[in-house]
């Protein structure tokens, strides 16, 4: 019988709790420690993950030097679809707030989504996504958000700015022009997408399964700006 076996623990900084990877089977969890049981990911279910890169990327992929953002680095799988619908000149800069999820993705954790973060085209920085968008106006084609649950599923607080009408401006600032929002959520929001299309965007909310096509589905809006 399958059972959670805790392989590790990341403590989020600060005082945000800790990240618990756990394997499970062949597969890996990640849960936050002392939460409800819920997973925050898994290795088996991760097509709404591949589907946050794949759609902007695939918009983006003809464009010479395309250089996109990704908030979150999670289980690897965004950064590995991110990589294969760009070109060899690309770059992708991925922004993860937790150093022990970026060791994670160096072991065999990494191996399930093929080690994306051993790419060259990759650039992992240890740092707060919010910092990279206002470091850098104009400086990507598309940015990737999948830093927790969603603008109303938020298990850190800190969060709640990349979702407010000041986060969105930054991302909008953050783009070139005709570039992609991509954000990730476990749910729909009405109120979100009308706070993207303020913020200058034209927006489409896109749901997509989580795994194969069936079961549970995830919202991503995908938005284009103006």
């Amino acid at each position: 019988m399958k059972r959670f076996v805790l392989l590790d623990t990341a403590p989020i900084p600060d005082n945000g709790g800790a990240l618990c990877l756990f394997e499970y089977g062949e597969d890996f969890v990640i849960k936050i420690q002392g939460g409800d049981g819920g997973q925050l990911m898994n290795t088996r279910m991760h097509g709404s993950e591949d589907a946050l890169a794949e759609i902007p990327c695939r918009k983006i992929g003809q464009r010479p030097q395309a250089r996109a953002l990704i908030g979150g680095l999670g289980m690897g799988f965004t950064l590995a679809s991110a990589l294969k619908h760009l070109g060899p000149t690309a770059q992708v800069v991925v922004a993860e707030l937790v150093p022990g999820v970026i060791e994670w993705n160096r072991g065999p954790l990494g191996a399930k989504a093929g080690m994306p973060i051993d790419d060259p085209r990759a650039q992992v920085r240890c740092v707060d996504v919010a910092h990279v968008l206002q470091a850098e106006p104009a400086g990507f084609d598309a940015i990737m958000l999948d830093v927790d649950n969603g603008p109303e599923g938020l298990t850190q607080k800190g969060n709640s700015w990349l979702y407010s009408a000041g986060g969105l401006h930054s991302c909008h600032s953050a783009l070139r022009a005709g570039g992609i929002l991509a954000v990730w959520s476990a749910s729909a929001d009405r109120k979100f997408s009308e706070r993207v299309a303020k913020a200058g965007f034209k927006v489409e909310e896109v749901q997509v399964y989580a795994h194969g096509n069936k079961g549970t589905r995830h919202t991503i809006w995908i938005a284009q700006k103006r």
